[in-house]
């Protein structure tokens, strides 16, 4: 059995970068409350996981991946003691929401 890399997910360029950045704040917000319980850190969560993503995309980051490993990296400053999420778990769910926003089936890498 032969593996076949993924390939590479490329984002349509950012058209308005504050409505891009308030549509993934909103998601991102509802995914985490909707994960576990609504905790008062989700909305901090989300407000630093999208600036990071809108930062990214204005300095010309279209590669999802890329994007997922750029919030890893950053989030790894964020203090989530009050949380019951780390940076790869935001990361994720912003690649999800993407995907699923873009009607990318993101079942078994297809």
């Amino acid at each position: 059995m032969t593996t076949q890399p993924i390939p590479p997910i490329t984002l349509p360029p950012m058209r308005d970068p504050q409505l891009e950045g308030e549509w993934l704040q909103k998601a991102l917000h509802q995914w985490l409350d909707r994960e576990f319980i609504p905790e008062a850190i989700n909305q901090q969560i989300a407000r630093r996981a999208s600036q990071i993503f809108v930062r990214q995309r204005l300095e010309g980051e279209n590669d999802l991946g890329s994007l997922v490993i750029a919030i890893v990296t950053e989030m790894q400053a964020f203090d989530f003691r009050e949380s019951f999420y780390s940076e790869f778990a935001i990361a994720n769910a912003v690649s999800d929401l993407i995907l699923d926003s873009l009607g990318i089936e993101r079942c078994c890498g297809q």
